[in-house]
């Protein structure tokens, strides 16, 4: 993976969040497919990566608005 084009926390921090966010929304797909076929294992499975991926895309937007504030003040 090439590194960074911009070399600041707060980018890497907002391009975590998204690709979390991004992650959690595709998994929707992915669940969706599971259950077409009937797969109901690999459907939870996909379901708890989501919630993971939630979790961090949640994480990540409280710690960006509290640094964003911190940089305000």
């Amino acid at each position: 993976m090439p590194d960074s084009p911009v070399k600041d926390k707060n980018y890497n921090l907002i391009n975590i969040l998204h690709l979390s966010l991004e992650n959690a929304w595709r998994m929707e797909q992915f669940v969706a497919d599971a259950e077409r076929e009937g797969d109901t294992e690999l459907a939870n499975w996909f379901r708890s990566i989501q919630e993971n991926s939630r979790k961090a895309g949640e994480q990540g937007k409280q710690l960006l608005a509290q640094r964003l504030q911190t940089e305000k003040a």
